[in-house]
């Protein structure tokens, strides 16, 4: 007998492992791809006896298999005692009754004809780099593209990406920061115009279509298992990716077995480095794809902003640099490593111009915020540390308050820094950190940044 499949289906959920609850489908498609043994259920939590005679439990979702961060409770649903997990419980919970299904049926087959519509040329060493990823994809083994902030990291990957989908092989491109994502989406979508992309992340709708290329953040990857051919990690050392082990087993599980994970920064960790040249490659780019340096940070001090700023006065220093940005029409970008200091700090930056907003990781407007700035709505924007990479102004010039703050690590500045100066028409820009005392963070953030504009390896 001849097993129906319902396109639609089969579309959406290879490569996802989901919640039964929430399948865009009607209850009877799904029991008939159950029945038919195309759709399997897999338990949300599963529960096992240690030989301590202790209970582990462990998410199928997300893998988390912290004891902390699962909670049990009397069930309505199933009568009993009912454990969730805590981990991934934004995207809807998960718990010991609920039903999670995975397509075990016939995998959908992906297009072989893409266009690459991109008309720009790589440099020398972006083409070799470029030409490195290939053969890497070819070997499957990973590999690390180590460019400095605006050396074109995005465009090294699209030859790469076009080879892959013209070989009807599925692609995604994870990132921590969902502004990296939303910065990726329009370039991604104007480079292959008729390759059906889906960008996923909190909020966004995932599309009913069999997208082949897709861009998400890596908390979104906590929903696929064994769904690509490759996965590229853009901004591989960004929070939270590097402080959270399952955000890390969820980039695996999303991959197919033994496929190769690719990962691109500008400010690698030793580790990842030493991981690569165990198990990979590295290709290196020490200039920016227009040939002009890194934007060296040079330091103003500003005592005692901390106290100033709560007492409803900005520092002079501050009030200056603001306003020969706002007398020159140039955007801005300033960074707080605090929250609180920095929506004090609004109101008074209103006395200088009434349109400069401040954003952060959970603002409700923040993607309209920053759309605003680049649409030059906006004349600048205050922001924390959510804005240090993942995002490209024209002529932007950037400025850290409290840049002795931890927060501001030394990869932290160099990514702020790369903000600064990254189009060909604006090459150049000012990049101050203000600070009450100079740190050794701040110190060697300018130390590398000088070094990699002498071509030198860190």
């Amino acid at each position: 007998m001849t097993k129906r499949i319902d396109p639609a289906v089969r579309e959406f959920l290879a490569g996802r492992i989901w919640l039964r609850l929430h399948t865009p489908f009607p209850t009877d498609t799904i029991d008939a791809h159950i029945a038919s043994q195309q759709i399997e259920i897999v338990p949300g939590i599963t529960s096992t006896k240690t030989y301590t005679r202790q209970i582990r439990h462990f998410c199928n979702r997300c893998e988390n298999d912290n004891s902390s961060r699962f909670t049990t409770f009397h069930c309505a649903k199933c009568q009993g005692p009912c454990t969730y997990c805590r981990h991934c419980l934004k995207m809807g919970r998960v718990s010991s009754c609920t039903e999670l299904i995975i397509w075990k049926g016939e995998p959908p087959v992906y297009p072989t004809t893409h266009t690459l519509a991109w008309q720009g040329t790589l440099t020398p060493r972006q083409q070799q780099a470029s030409n490195e990823l290939t053969e890497s994809n070819t070997k499957r083994i990973p590999h690390l593209i180590h460019a400095v902030c605006g050396s074109g990291k995005t465009e090294i990957l699209f030859e790469p990406i076009h080879k892959l989908l013209l070989e009807g092989k599925r692609v995604c491109i994870a990132a921590p920061r969902v502004d990296v994502i939303l910065e990726l989406e329009p370039r991604l979508r104007a480079a292959f115009p008729k390759t059906l992309i889906d960008a996923l992340y909190g909020g966004a709708t995932p599309s009913l279509q069999s997208t082949q290329l897709i861009l998400a953040t890596t908390h979104q990857l906590y929903r696929f298992r064994h769904a690509f051919d490759t996965i590229f990690v853009d901004e591989a050392d960004a929070f939270p990716y590097t402080a959270d082990e399952t955000l890390r087993r969820a980039v695996k599980k999303a991959a197919k077995p033994e496929v190769p994970i690719h990962f691109v920064t500008a400010t690698p960790s030793d580790k990842l480095i030493a991981d690569m040249n165990q198990t990979g490659r590295i290709s290196t780019i020490n200039r920016r794809y227009h040939g002009y340096p890194l934007p060296v940070p040079r330091y103003e001090s500003l005592w005692n902003y901390a106290k100033q700023i709560p007492k409803g006065k900005l520092p002079k220093k501050l009030v200056d640099w603001t306003t020969a940005r706002l007398a020159q029409q140039e955007p801005f970008l300033i960074f707080f490593h605090h929250i609180g200091l920095m929506e004090q700090a609004e109101p008074l930056f209103h006395l200088l111009d009434a349109r400069i907003r401040a954003v952060h990781a959970s603002h409700p407007d923040r993607k309209e915020h920053v759309q605003a700035l680049r649409n030059k709505e906006l004349p600048g924007l205050l922001t924390t540390t959510i804005l240090e990479r993942g995002i490209t102004i024209p002529n932007v010039q950037v400025a850290v308050v409290g840049a002795e703050q931890l927060i501001f690590n030394k990869g932290a500045l160099i990514q702020i820094g790369g903000r600064v100066g990254r189009s060909v028409q604006h090459p150049t820009g000012d990049f101050v950190l203000f600070h009450h005392g100079i740190t050794y963070a701040m110190d060697d953030a300018k130390n590398e940044i000088i070094r990699l504009n002498k071509g030198e390896s860190t």
